[in-house]
Order: structure tokens, then sequence, then C-alpha cells
């Protein structure tokens, strides 16, 4: 039985969880996930995972912040002047909102704080910081 090696183009199935149970996730009810392993396209803890495996096979992998999408950075966190944020804008903790960097790039942000003068944007992946669950099934290997 072909077992996964890195170079190879994979299809996996995937549900992942965070420490809490609660499900951030998923491939369920649709196509597999496909990917060369070992070449960057998915998080580091998981595309370490997969070789050795064969088709059929599940497992549950377990990453750590630092292996999926790297601790909190502090500097990726920044106040700006509400008036300079149109007033139609949701300011609700939690609001995903999109910014452009100076060289036209979209950078997605959420509104983290909100006070009379200031709103604090953080730039940190939405799962920065957090441990990470996956329980796989290779469904395929080329």
């Amino acid at each position: 039985m072909t077992q996964v090696k890195s170079g190879d183009t994979v299809r996996i199935h995937y549900t992942g969880t965070l420490q809490d149970g609660s499900t951030f996730d998923s491939s369920e009810g649709r196509d597999p996930l496909e990917f060369e392993v070992g070449s960057g396209q998915i998080i580091p803890g998981l595309d370490s995972a997969l070789p050795g495996m064969a088709v059929g096979e599940k497992k549950e992998v377990k990453v750590t912040a630092e292996e999926a999408y790297g601790d909190v950075n502090p500097e990726m966190r920044q106040s700006v002047p509400r008036e300079g944020i149109p007033a139609d804008i949701p300011l609700d903790p939690g609001t995903q909102l999109q910014m452009q960097t100076p060289d036209g790039q979209a950078l997605p942000v959420t509104v983290i704080e909100v006070d009379e003068s200031t709103v604090t944007l953080d730039a940190n992946h939405p799962l920065a910081g957090k441990d990470l669950k996956f329980d796989i099934e290779v469904v395929s290997v080329n």
C-alpha cells in the first residue's frame, strides 16, 4: 500500500477543533482538501503528520500554536483614530474587517476594542496562540 511522502499530492478529510472541543473548520460535506505534502501549503504541524500514512488511514493530530498559526504577535495589534473609520462600518468587538496595506494587499483584521476615540484592530490570524487538534483521514495519494 502506498504511503504518503514529501512531494506527494494528497487529499484528506479533516475536522479541526480547539482545546474546548469546538470545531473551527471541517471538510465534512465538502470535497477533501488537496495539497502537496511538504510544500508549505498547510500548517507545518499538520503537514509533518502525513508522511507514512496510507489511503484510508485515520489519525488524530495535536498541533501546538507554534506549529499552527504561531503565537499572538502584539505588534500585529494597532489602535487607530475612530474618526478615521467611516461611520457605516460596524465596530463591535469580534467584527472582522479588511484593511489595505500601503502596497495594496488586503489585510484581514478583527476589532478587539473600541472606546470614545480609538478602535483597536488585530491582524493576527484568528487561531494564533491556540493549540489545535485535527482528526484526519487520507482519501488519496498521487
